[in-house]
């Protein structure tokens, strides 16, 4: 976790710091856990047809690692959006 994500809290106790640190890193785990289900289900439905073989055909690895590529770049272009109006607001404060 960002430690700085707890810099307003100096004013509560070390015990409520301490349980608040561990809420956000319960949250974050969620989150994660959330977004890798998010990826797997939609990258399998959209790349595995058959169940014919017990391992993925060539084609079907492919798109998978493409439609991976792709959720995962998304993701982290919208955190990064987010990142920027995050800062611009705090900036306007």
């Amino acid at each position: 976790m960002d430690k700085s994500m707890l810099g307003d809290l100096d004013s509560l106790p070390e015990a409520d710091k301490q349980r608040m640190s561990t809420m956000i890193d319960q949250l974050q785990i969620r989150d994660s856990l959330r977004m890798y289900n998010s990826l797997v289900e939609r990258c399998f439905t959209d790349c595995v047809d058959t169940f014919k073989h017990k391992s993925l055909t060539k084609p079907e690895e492919t798109c998978i690692r493409r439609c991976a590529e792709k959720f995962l770049k998304h993701s982290m272009r919208v955190g990064l959006r987010f990142a920027e109006l995050n800062q611009g607001a705090a900036t306007q404060d």
